[in-house]
């Protein structure tokens, strides 16, 4: 049975967040989408109670200001109430170092962000149908 699932896109270029936000509006497993511009901001909304932290799915970019992604997973995954949110990875970055430190925060997946935009919304509109009839959520 499928499930609708909120999104917690924590990115910082307005461009990517506005395509990931209408790519998303086109799957009907996806209820809402938010955007924090980085780590320090996504932790202040998922700690405020603004939002179900149950069918809650975190999209995350790497190279953020303020708090960059890797420092924002070892927050999340420190704090007890927060630690089962599962996250994917959605950076340009391609770099070995940054998938392996991702996954040893257990992240559900690492999405390098496509440079062509119909191959980019394909990928998100995949993860979305998986995540709506898995049990990652």
């Amino acid at each position: 049975m499928k499930r609708q699932f909120n999104i917690l896109h924590v990115e910082d270029d307005d461009l990517d967040a506005m395509n990931v936000q209408r790519t998303m509006r086109h799957c009907p497993a996806v209820g809402e989408v938010d955007v924090a511009h980085d780590g320090i901001e996504a932790l202040e909304y998922l700690r405020s109670g603004r939002s179900s932290l149950h069918d809650l799915v975190i999209l995350l970019d790497i190279c953020l200001p303020r708090m960059g992604g890797l420092e924002f997973l070892r927050e999340l995954r420190a704090d007890p109430h927060l630690a089962h949110i599962p996250v994917v990875v959605l950076s340009t970055s391609d770099n070995e170092q940054d998938k392996s430190a991702a996954y040893k925060f257990h992240v559900a997946g690492y999405l390098v962000k496509a440079l062509n935009p119909e191959r980019f919304r394909r990928s998100l509109a995949t993860f979305a149908d998986y995540w709506s009839s898995s049990e990652l959520l």
